[in-house]
């Protein structure tokens, strides 16, 4: 035991001693800290149970995030909804058209790898702007035939590590109908939202013209969860109804219209926008919006040192805040404000871009 921690300590001070040596590696210090883990797991004497799972679940993770890096700059949007929609249910149907008009904005979809919402909405957007994101269950399946061993196409043995991706690599959400798999989905998009545990991105219900799958749901929240306090009225602004394609495509292009990202820089929130913020609207932020405020107020400001590390979005203008870091509902209607403000007659059409997520900004040391 002995000569075995004497041999962690040594490898414990070759990390110490790589680190020192990096001088252009930005990303140095994160590895030396997972090298570090790793020594502590050994120390530890980790159950070999323990270490199993850890092991699968940095694969999975591994392999995602080299798939998904090619298109960090394009924005994409997760879909979720049942797998029993069959290709003759209008709910088929609209997914299919929704993840068309997706692609015909310049945007990416990511959805599961089998039938139903998942099938129409790769058949929709076709196999170049698809993700396949699948979970192996006891019952194999195999992807549906718009995913089929495409190189986008992933298979996850940890729902955890699924829904990571779902939500890391998302622009917006979009909820079909659907079971419990469906509704457990949209309820964490909506608590990550609401707990501030990811950036603030556009959840969209989707029904027919007519239906009454998700009005009903709204209710059902107002009538038996708003009415008992348990949640409040604005935070039902964290999610739309839509009842067509084009609706809920406009309702995401709406959301990028002049807001494009926001990340934590220490105490402050600077929230990046495509169009400079005019006088007008600084001031009706820190009329209308002074209750989410720490202390100061909401001001224009250059790119911040901090910022550096991102240096594709430094042209981006910017608004600076102390955000109390709780009222994120609130902070949601102070974008749909950023994003009403009339733009100049010279403004240039906004090219779908992606955001720097929030666990990004993390591994940045904020």
């Amino acid at each position: 035991m002995e000569q075995e921690n004497r041999s962690l300590a040594d490898l414990a001070a070759e990390i110490d001693d790589w680190l020192a040596a990096q001088k252009d590696f930005v990303n140095a210090d994160q590895f030396a800290g997972i090298l570090r883990t790793l020594l502590r797991l050994a120390k530890d004497n980790a159950e070999r149970g323990d270490l199993k799972i850890l092991n699968r679940a940095l694969q999975e993770l591994r392999r995602a995030f080299s798939i998904f890096a090619p298109y960090r700059h394009v924005r994409k949007v997760s879909i979720f909804g049942s797998t029993r929609v069959k290709e003759s249910d209008p709910y088929y149907h609209l997914a299919r058209s929704f993840a068309e008009e997706l692609a015909r904005a310049g945007l990416m979809v990511i959805t599961g790898a089998g039938p139903g919402i998942m099938q129409a909405g790769h058949e929709g957007a076709g196999r170049e702007k698809s993700f396949g994101v699948n979970i192996r269950l006891p019952s194999v399946q195999d992807a549906n035939p718009f995913i089929r061993n495409d190189p986008k196409l992933m298979n996850f043995h940890f729902f955890f590590t699924r829904k990571l991706m779902f939500v890391k690599e998302a622009d917006a959400v979009a909820i079909f109908p659907g079971g419990f798999g469906t509704h457990d989905e949209l309820l964490e998009s909506i608590t990550l939202a609401q707990t501030g545990k990811t950036h603030l991105v556009p959840i969209i219900l989707m029904d027919i013209p007519g239906g009454t799958y998700w009005s009903r749901w709204q209710e059902f929240l107002r009538e038996d969860v708003v009415s008992r306090g348990y949640i409040t009225e604005k935070e039902m602004s964290f999610f739309r109804i839509a009842t067509s394609a084009d609706a809920a495509v406009q309702e995401i292009q709406k959301f990028y219209r002049n807001f494009h990202s926001y990340r934590f820089v220490k105490h402050d929130l600077v929230i990046r926008l495509n169009y400079p913020p005019s006088p007008e609207l600084i001031e009706r932020l820190n009329r209308d919006f002074a209750d989410i405020l720490k202390d100061g107020k909401v001001q224009q400001t250059e790119p911040l040192p901090a910022e550096a590390d991102d240096p594709g979005k430094l042209h981006l203008h910017r608004l600076r805040m102390r955000f109390n870091r709780e009222d994120y509902a609130r902070l949601r209607q102070m974008i749909d404000v950023i994003n009403a403000e009339e733009l100049s007659d010279d403004a240039e059409p906004i090219v779908p871009e992606r955001r720097q997520t929030k666990s990004d900004a993390e591994l940045s040391g904020e």
